[in-house]
């Protein structure tokens, strides 16, 4: 019985190395293949557990080698805009960023006909790539962080952020960040006024009236937990992407969302036109998108999902935008922002970064 054991296995040995060398037809077409290389930029936060959870899983599934350019939404699509011949297959970008790009001409269309997890989406995401524009994997919003010790009150409202007691105290979003353009949103609000109505002029009082208070403003969030730890702020508006970032390193730092509501931010993934690895880069689209990846991220990354099959638990949900909070955020007109950006920019550091 050994003997033949042995010879079965033997054959099966033999079978086998014949399949892996092309000579069977049942055997992987592409294990004996050099992977391929898929040129991602990103953001670059919580790298290790993106290699964890999305890219390494990704890179064995499809036989792929993925390279990594990072950098802030801005930084990288200026980048991109500059050089549209870019070896970059794959953008995720912020909201308005990925606005400017389609504008700009520089994205592939895309549908769920290549990429199917589009059809999964809610529909606040499915609306926004309607016109072709990549779908969005992530919904966040902002925030207030703060220790309340080192504030000296507690923070609820926005408007606690004029307070003249934290002379000093905050720190919040360069206007060329993700969430910049938002908080003239917010400074139009302080004023009571819609900041479509007047192109941001009761916006730039209202930072005008905020500038005392804000000793710094800042390009990466996850250099506010050193803020926070050094004691050199006591207040921050910031992502709720960030809030572990922050709250893990400082204890006494609390999150708050303010009742009146808060403005949204999703963000997007989209294919360089010029790039020659389309069909992987809709592959790794499909897969960001499913239901299994993001499951993983919620928990991991902080990401609230915009595949309509995660339900998130009570706990995985704290900070995110979901659920009560997702229905409290209000609509950043990305188109509006990017037409006036560049005259708010020089207002901006006319302002805050003298």
């Amino acid at each position: 019985m050994k003997k033949t054991l042995g010879l079965v296995s033997l054959s099966f040995v033999t079978a086998s190395i014949l399949a892996a060398c092309g000579g069977g037809n049942g055997g992987d077409k592409t294990a004996d293949k050099e992977p391929q290389t898929l040129i991602i930029s990103t953001f670059g936060l919580e790298e290790d557990k993106m290699q964890e959870d999305v890219f390494k899983p990704f890179e064995e599934k499809y036989n792929v080698d993925i390279v990594l350019e990072t950098g802030t939404s801005s930084e990288r699509l200026t980048k991109l805009k500059s050089n549209p011949n870019s070896t970059v297959d794959v953008i995720e970008l912020s909201q308005s960023n990925a606005a400017d790009g389609v504008s700009a001409g520089l994205f592939e269309k895309i549908d769920s006909k290549n990429v199917p997890n589009m059809d999964n989406l809610i529909d606040s995401a499915k609306d926004l790539s309607a016109d072709g524009s990549g779908p969005a994997y992530t919904l966040n919003s902002i925030g207030i962080v703060y220790n309340k010790k080192a504030a000296g009150k507690e923070i609820k409202e926005w408007d606690d952020l004029w307070d003249a007691s934290l002379k000093g105290k905050i720190s919040i979003p360069d206007i060329t960040t993700t969430f910049g353009p938002a908080m003239l949103y917010v400074a139009s609000g302080h004023k009571k006024v819609e900041l479509t109505s007047d192109k941001g002029k009761a916006a730039f009082e209202a930072i005008t009236d905020l500038a005392p208070n804000v000793v710094k403003t800042y390009s990466k969030s996850s250099d506010l937990a050193n803020m926070f730890q050094s004691g050199e702020i006591a207040a921050a508006v910031v992502g709720d992407f960030a809030v572990p970032i922050i709250t893990e390193s400082n204890p006494d730092v609390a999150y708050v969302v303010p009742e009146s509501g808060t403005y949204a931010n999703f963000n997007t993934i989209n294919v360089n036109k010029n790039s020659k690895n389309k069909d992987l880069a809709y592959k790794y689209i499909d897969w960001r998108l499913s239901q299994e990846v993001q499951e993983k991220t919620a928990v991991s990354l902080n990401e609230a999902p915009t595949n309509k099959n995660v339900v998130l638990d009570e706990e995985t949900a704290k900070n995110k935008t979901y659920g009560d909070v997702a229905e409290r955020t209000n609509k950043v007109d990305s188109l509006f922002v990017n037409k006036n950006l560049e005259s708010w920019i020089n207002q901006w550091n006319r302002i805050l970064n003298k």
